[in-house]
């Protein structure tokens, strides 16, 4: 970002130079033969001047850090700065008017000489490469500052080859040809400065600069998420802030929050550009099919115990939930149990379709040194099927899980892909392999993932 912010200024440095070289050229020739459409094209270069000025200012302003004042920052300021490019060049055009009418009232033919022609077009060719060259590195930087001055400047072309032609009229007798020049330059420069103002104004009436539609297919091809309920963008499409609410399910805990969080700004820094800022929240859906095993789990995490092999059977009196808990070893039997049917109790509350909940109270150390080599196994077992179901085309092998179970498994695996894919590609699959597993089960803390060629598998 320094380095972005250094090279528009340096744009802007170079551009002020060469916009106050050209004016005064343009002025001077003005003043001395007499033409008016000469000297209005010198004073349009000179707000040129002008704006580099304001857009230096900006600019630095600008690239201050967000504080408690600002804090989304100081952009803002920049994109006030292009509005004033716009207002000063409708202050010109006014200016010019004025001539205009006064000229029409006292005509005066201009003095035309091979001079007078030699610096327009040596200025004419000066305004072509500002421009060019502003515009272009205004959208290789993303500056919506520099973009704008770039039409400013560019509007300088017209102006400069209406007011050539102008001097060949009355070279040829037209008088009223300088005067036609400066009010067709008005049209020029209000041309101008609508495109600007109207671009700087949907930034500042935060028009989006995104639709909607597209930011919500992309945070909805995130796994884990359900549903997207609202998709927004604000800002200048260099640095956009997005805010995304979706639904995900009511007993994802935090750890897995927080993964699908990521995997949503990931989707949208892969496929957008120039975003500054991303917010994810997240809602419970209003009719959620129940996820037992994840419900409990989610409460025992709240009080510091582990659950496993959550099972739900069906009976003519409801649904029966049993569970094994862990529980520190040292506790006594008073204690754990107190502890276990506080969690059975606060199980009922959020799941009333539950008509008993039977809990069977493990010490943790032997729990995990019994059950650990099973879970593994099981752990392994859904994520081969949620990464099959997910990514047919890939070859998934090698799954190990490792870990106890009441600090999470890490999980080891190696996938196969085809060798003409893009390290990038492979990189995102990966990720979003990851943020699949970890939203899915919670007893997944940390995935590795292998990536190679398809080729190296025969």
């Amino acid at each position: 970002m320094h380095d972005t912010r250094t090279a528009v200024r340096r744009v802007l440095v170079i551009t002020l130079a060469l916009n106050l070289t050209v004016s005064a050229a343009k002025i001077v020739i003005g003043v001395v033969t007499g033409a008016l459409s000469v000297t209005a094209d010198g004073f349009h270069s000179l707000m040129d001047g002008a704006s580099n000025l304001l857009g230096l200012v900006a600019h630095r302003i600008a690239g201050k850090p967000a504080d408690a004042d600002h804090p989304y920052g100081h952009r803002r300021y920049e994109t006030l700065a292009a509005a004033g490019v716009g207002v000063l060049l409708l202050v010109t055009a006014f200016e010019i008017v004025s001539g205009a009418l006064e000229r029409l009232q006292n005509p005066q033919p201009p003095q035309v000489s091979p001079l007078t022609v030699a610096v327009l077009v040596g200025t004419l060719i000066v305004n072509v490469i500002v421009s060019t060259y502003e515009r272009r590195e205004g959208r290789r930087l993303r500056s919506e500052l520099l973009i704008a001055d770039a039409a400013n400047t560019g509007a300088d072309v017209y102006v400069t080859l209406s007011v050539l032609l102008s001097m060949f009229l009355v070279a040829a007798g037209w008088v009223w040809a300088d005067t036609l020049a400066a009010l067709i330059i008005v049209g020029l420069i209000g041309r101008a400065a609508w495109q600007i103002l109207r671009r700087t104004g949907g930034v500042l009436v935060d028009t989006a600069p995104y639709p909607s539609d597209r930011l919500a297919g992309l945070a909805a091809s995130a796994p884990g998420v359900e549903s997207v309920i609202r998709a927004r963008s604000r800002g200048t499409p260099d640095a956009a802030h997005i805010d995304i609410d979706v639904q995900v399910h009511p007993a994802m805990t935090a750890v897995q929050t927080a993964a699908i969080a990521e995997a949503i700004r990931q989707q949208m820094r892969d496929h957008l550009d120039g975003v500054s800022e991303i917010e994810v929240h997240f809602q419970p859906p209003a009719h959620a099919p129940a996820d037992y095993a994840l419900e409990a789990r989610a409460h025992a995490d709240a009080m510091g115990l582990s659950t496993h092999e959550v099972r739900v059977n069906d009976l003519p009196a409801g649904k029966l939930l049993e569970m094994h808990v862990e529980v520190p070893p040292g506790q006594t039997l008073g204690e754990a149990h107190a502890q276990v049917s506080a969690l059975e109790a606060q199980v009922r509350a959020s799941l009333p379709e539950l008509a008993e909940v039977v809990t069977h109270i493990e010490p943790r150390e032997n729990a995990a040194a019994l059950t650990d080599e099973n879970a593994a196994e099981a752990v392994c077992a859904r994520a081969l099927g949620l990464l099959k179901a997910r990514f047919p085309s890939a070859d998934w092998h090698d799954l190990r899980a490792a870990g106890a179970s009441d600090q999470g498994f890490t999980v080891t695996l190696h996938v196969g892909l085809d060798a003409q894919i893009t390290v990038e590609a492979a990189h995102r699959l990966a990720e979003e392999a990851e943020t699949l597993l970890r939203s899915a089960d919670p007893r997944i803390r940390r995935v590795t993932i292998h990536t190679e060629p398809l080729e190296a598998l025969a």
